[in-house]
């Protein structure tokens, strides 16, 4: 089946979004809510929480356990490859496992602090030899975030962004859209809008096709008179969030209209995307060290396209692109035009690329796994010619139970076998490995998520909430720089190897 054919059988909701914690959603603390509505919904939680033990029988991540409710007062555990299971907070052992990785006691774990698998011990060097660089005052480090609607919030990798950026410095917020591209659209250290007139395009799931999506792999086009996207920096928890360097990455193509820049209200250029044939174009716009408004305003005489805007300081530290997209494949890289794509990529230079899917794949049941692994490779392979140096880290796919007809629900076999696909290529190509599956604490582990409470998992048993991508964020971003070695430990480390 063709990659048309099955993204339009297989496109998701972008409205389930909603459920990870945008503001602009509507969504509602749980705080102060009635009794009886709380018991209703402890009550619905206990009934979706039935489930078999799953076993450890190739079509799992390989860390397997019963799912159990935790009750009142009771502690996460963490049971893995047979060794007794450990209270996360006291270290007590509180559980067995038996030979076939079947949890016979206590309770599984809500979260596991996995590091990323590294089998040629090279997965990261480069990212680290950045950092270094970093520390030594001499660059910056750059990171390429790719993924599905688990990066598209920025929640996670916002999260991510913000403790690498406390600890080695801060050099701006990174590659962000000009304008909203979908109403749920976010970024921690930025405040984004948007006027109507806009087209969004992207990979749609009814009809696929190859197009000038650019780095990001989506894009924004007007015709419109006066359509405008405004970017706002603002502070980001601990962090600064000032900039003091745009520039704005678009397209020039034939009957190609004009756009205005502003910055902080002046009029800084009129830009023509007019020429003969379709090309990329690029414009820098440098400011003060401050927060600043950044505003696009279309002319209204001719098609204008925008792939996105860079915002960056002058400053070593590091530089995190959040670029997801919402029900999005690894495979719909190969329909980004080949040219802009590498172009794009190769000019952010990063020094870590990170692709994060698979939790869509996993629901793709039409599509054969050699399908799916043979058009990863494809991916990774571009990704490989572009940025040839780069470190490089596969994420997984998340726990995604299958529900049944009586609501209850049962493990997901094919997440297993995309597990274990992403850890082959990511071999091949000398990446990182990332088990969400065994960070969430094994098969059927979203519904424990789900149950929690506060509850780490969205309602549609596919998200998050914001608790959970924090926890995400804490684990990954730690486990990111576990064997990290400042240059002095480095050089001692040398120097006292025989």
């Amino acid at each position: 089946m063709s990659l048309r054919s099955r993204l339009l059988l297989s496109g998701g909701s972008v409205a389930l979004l909603c459920l990870v914690g945008f503001a602009d959603c509507g969504a509602q603390s749980t705080t102060g809510r009635r009794p009886e509505a709380r018991a209703v919904r402890e009550k619905d939680r206990a009934r979706r929480f039935e489930a078999k033990p799953t076993r450890c029988d190739g079509q799992s991540s390989g860390l397997c356990s019963r799912v159990v409710a935790p009750g009142p007062g009771r502690h996460s555990s963490v049971a893995v490859d047979g060794e007794p299971a450990k209270d996360l907070e006291s270290g007590e052992p509180t559980a067995a496992i038996d030979n076939q990785g079947v949890q016979t006691e206590g309770e599984a774990p809500l979260w596991v602090p996995i590091p990323i698998e590294n089998r040629s011990d090279k997965a990261l060097m480069h990212f680290y030899a950045a950092l270094r660089r970093v520390e030594n005052g001499e660059g910056q480090a750059r990171i390429t975030f790719y993924g599905a609607s688990h990066v598209a919030s920025d929640l996670f990798t916002g999260i991510v962004r913000q403790k690498l950026q406390s600890r080695f410095g801060e050099s701006g917020p990174g590659f962000v859209m000009p304008a909203k591209p979908w109403k749920w659209y976010r970024h921690s250290g930025i405040r984004v809008e948007r006027s109507r007139g806009w087209k969004t395009i992207r990979v749609e799931a009814r009809a696929p096709k190859a197009e000038r999506y650019g780095y990001a792999g989506v894009a924004l086009e007007s015709k419109d008179k006066y359509a405008s996207g405004v970017i706002e920096t603002r502070r980001n928890g601990g962090l600064k969030g000032v900039a003091s360097r745009f520039e704005l990455f678009y397209l020039k193509q034939p009957r190609g209209g004009h756009m205005v820049v502003f910055i902080d209200g002046k009029r800084m250029k009129r830009l023509s995307t007019e020429a003969s044939h379709y090309e990329t174009a690029y414009e820098i716009f440098e400011a003060p060290e401050a927060h600043h408004r950044f505003e696009i305003r279309t002319q209204g005489d001719g098609a204008v396209r925008v792939f996105g805007v860079a915002i960056e300081r002058d400053t070593p530290g590091i530089i995190l692109d959040t670029v997801g997209i919402p029900g999005a494949r690894a495979a719909n890289h190969l329909l980004w035009d080949d040219t802009i794509y590498r172009e794009h990529l190769a000019k952010r230079t990063p020094d870590l690329i990170v692709l994060a899917y698979g939790t869509n794949e996993a629901g793709d049941d039409d599509v054969a796994i050699e399908t799916y692994e043979s058009e990863l490779v494809n991916v990774m392979t571009r990704i490989r010619e572009i940025a040839p140096q780069a470190s490089c880290v596969l994420v997984g796919p998340s726990d995604r139970p299958l529900e049944t007809e009586d609501k209850s629900y049962s493990p997901r076999p094919r997440t297993g076998l995309i597990i274990e696909s992403q850890r082959r290529v990511a071999a091949e190509f000398s990446c990182g490995f990332f088990d969400l599956v065994a960070f969430m604490g094994g098969p059927m582990s979203m519904l424990r998520w789900v149950a929690a409470d506060p509850p780490h998992g969205a309602s549609d048993h596919v998200h998050y909430t914001l608790r959970g991508y924090k926890r995400l964020a804490e684990v990954f971003s730690q486990a990111l720089i576990a064997d990290y070695q400042p240059q002095e430990e480095k050089s001692r480390v040398n120097e006292s190897t025989p």
